[in-house]
């Protein structure tokens, strides 16, 4: 929107660098341009201006496919007053000269005038194919024949304004029809993740399978190791015993062999003991053979005396004695 500084009898507009601006006086043009500056008699001036810059209208409407199902197309499309005189010549895009508004709606006549277009040539796209191939086909074709279509018609080029892109966002059906539609996809869709499921699950099923079997074997080579150790410390404890009783046996005959020799030893010392006491007495014997009988009985007195028990008391009689010197001077013991 220009801006428009009022004083006395004249105004001063000053326009903006997306907007030409035309002044027009006895229907004539004397002021014209993008950002025009300029001042003016509002009683004799009529002023135009028109935005040249690009500008976004959305589209939403309804279309019929040849099997009489309704869609929904959603786009949006970009413009351009490329020609403002011509624009400003087919519609109205005058200002007041006081507050510098538009007197109309130039912008919404702009806005029919491209969305009746594009509607008419997506309608008669869609009219030629059915329900799945529209939707098979997806945005692509209709977003070519609307830009196509929009470009080349006369009535837009007349005007001044061009179509610089289309852009088409979705193509719908009603949405019970959608939901119809997707049902086969998504049965589809479950089907293969039902089946990638219990690919899983199997695969799971089997290495768990295959986990199980080498425990088990596990288990199995464990349990013959171990009757191997069983066996071999058996065999162990039994070579042990036998090593005991062959050693038992060993220091058994050796202790026997010893007692036998150390009581042959004292056998044979006992022996030589008793024939060294024989030699001793028959050579004692043999010397007391040729002794008189005085000394013999000297010597046995001599030994009963050393064998005799302690005397304490001897009480010796006279008479005792008188015998006693008797038999010792004739030579005779009374026994």
């Amino acid at each position: 929107m220009a801006d428009i500084a009022r004083y006395p009898f004249v105004r001063h507009l000053r326009g903006s660098s997306t907007a030409h601006v035309e002044q027009i006086r006895d229907g004539r043009p004397v002021r014209a341009g993008v950002g025009a500056s300029f001042w003016f008699r509002p009683l004799s001036a009529v002023l135009n201006e028109v935005p040249v810059d690009d500008r976004e209208l959305p589209l939403l409407f309804h279309a019929r496919t040849s099997d009489f199902q309704d869609v929904t197309v959603q786009a949006t499309m970009t413009y351009r007053v490329t020609d403002p005189a011509t624009a400003a010549g087919r519609i109205d895009f005058s200002i007041d000269p006081e507050t510098g508004r538009w007197r109309g709606t130039p912008l919404d006549q702009v806005a029919g005038l491209l969305t009746e277009s594009a509607q008419q040539y997506a309608i008669d796209l869609l009219a030629t194919a059915d329900l799945t191939a529209a939707m098979a086909g997806g945005v692509g074709p209709i977003r070519t024949v609307i830009t196509e279509g929009l470009r080349g018609d006369g009535r837009l080029a007349e005007t001044g304004i061009t179509v610089v892109g289309v852009r088409v966002v979705a193509v719908r059906p009603a949405p019970e029809v959608e939901k119809a539609l997707r049902t086969p996809t998504r049965e589809q869709v479950q089907q293969e993740a039902d089946k990638a499921t219990f690919e899983r699950r199997a695969v799971a099923v089997e290495r768990e399978r295959a986990i199980g079997e080498n425990e088990l074997q596990t288990q199995i080579e464990l349990a013959r190791r171990e009757e191997q150790l069983v066996s071999q410390r058996g065999a162990n404890s039994r070579r042990e015993a036998e090593e005991n009783a062959a050693a038992g046996a060993i220091a058994a005959d050796a202790e026997a062999r010893r007692t036998i020799t150390l009581a042959e030893a004292r056998a044979e010392s006992t022996r030589l003991a008793g024939v060294a006491a024989g030699d001793a007495e028959a050579a004692k014997v043999a010397a007391y053979r040729d002794a008189p009988e005085t000394i013999l009985l000297a010597l046995a007195v001599k030994d009963l005396a050393a064998n005799l028990p302690t005397i304490e008391t001897l009480v010796l009689s006279p008479d005792l004695i008188s015998q006693a010197l008797t038999h010792l001077g004739t030579g005779k013991v009374t026994a």
